[in-house]
């Protein structure tokens, strides 16, 4: 994600990262604040301990991308892991002019 935000930032894509924990101890918001610092994320990290998002999107598998443009329409939903490739693949046309 940090090499996605890199690329596509000044394009216009905002990343949003959603934590929701798999373990306990991965739910205080400090132990949250300290990793972002630790690997260097630069976007925002929504705590989502209740599951709140995950269920909204139907999020089965960690990790899941969800590719959502400015009118809240998903564009990708993918459980697991994607290629540079691949996802790049699908924000490029999401960032192009609209014509």
């Amino acid at each position: 994600m940090r090499g996605w935000h890199d690329k596509y930032e000044q394009a216009g894509l905002t990343i949003v990262s959603v934590h929701s924990p798999e373990f306990p101890w991965e739910k205080p918001i400090d132990k949250v604040k300290g990793a972002t610092v630790k690997l260097g994320i630069k976007y925002p990290v929504v705590q989502d301990n209740g599951f709140d998002i995950w269920k909204r999107y139907n999020v089965r598998a960690w990790p899941t991308l969800v590719l959502v443009d400015r009118r809240g329409i998903v564009g990708l939903y993918h459980p697991g892991n994607m290629t540079e490739e691949e996802l790049s693949a699908a924000i490029e046309p999401a960032l192009a002019p609209r014509q």
